[in-house]
């Protein structure tokens, strides 16, 4: 079998697990554009692509968009790893509609925390008829993580609410180099509920990351882990 090819944006520990991992998963790396290659997206291009059917981007949240963009308007659909950019998402939306394009956007590439956040939906909904009982969230990430709250925090928070009919108050911690804990806590006058989630290693969203890149090519539109994982098969 051919194997498919993918481009990566971002040489941090990220870039780098996705290029370690992509091989195995059956990938050939036809380019991998770090910091120096390319500023702000200005690196990106048909040229520079090298072919990629589609690239994987982790970098950082000033720079997220620019590379996406650039990734698009090269004809390239593109998976957006980078968190903390979330404000400029309905660009992106009308870009991928203007072009006729593809994006795949994550707060976290886990299939495990995305379950995590189908339950705080429908914990929401049930708490909402369970006077007394109160929800928060707890991550826990590592020190050199810019964002906080993290992005899967932000679409916790936001799955419960919408459920629970009000906001939820986010606790983020910065230690060490814990890959990252999501807790979510509903609080009782008497009892406690705790569903947590927690990645042990980076590889997971890289694993991740690859799945939404296949299950990408192909398609058009803007699209999320949740697309993938209600596409029959799509998170094998």
């Amino acid at each position: 079998m051919t194997p498919r090819r993918l481009a990566i944006i971002g040489d941090g520990k990220m870039g780098r697990t996705v290029a370690q991992l992509a091989p195995e998963r059956g990938w050939d790396v036809v380019a991998h554009l770090g910091a120096d290659e390319n500023a702000n997206g200005r690196g990106i291009s048909r040229s520079s692509l090298d072919g990629a059917e589609v690239a994987v981007e982790f970098t950082v949240p000033g720079a997220a968009l620019a590379n996406a963009s650039a990734c698009i308007e090269a004809g390239c659909p593109v998976v957006i790893g980078t968190t903390g950019w979330y404000d400029e998402l309905e660009t992106l939306r009308a870009l991928v509609r203007e072009r006729r394009g593809a994006a795949f956007w994550a707060a976290n590439f886990s299939l495990g925390a995305n379950l995590l956040v189908e339950l705080a939906r429908e914990a929401g909904t049930r708490l909402r008829a369970m006077p007394g009982f109160d929800a928060h969230i707890v991550e826990t990430h590592h020190a050199q993580k810019k964002d906080a709250p993290s992005g899967t925090a932000i679409v916790l928070r936001q799955a419960l609410a919408d459920g629970l009919g009000r906001e939820v108050p986010v606790t983020s911690v910065r230690t060490g180099s814990v890959p990252g804990v999501h807790e979510l806590l509903v609080d009782g006058p008497f009892e406690q509920v705790a569903l947590t989630h927690v990645a042990r290693d980076r590889r997971v969203f890289a694993e991740g990351a690859l799945a939404a890149a296949a299950w990408l090519v192909g398609r058009q539109g803007l699209f999320t882990m949740r697309d993938l994982m209600r596409s029959p098969g799509g998170s094998e």
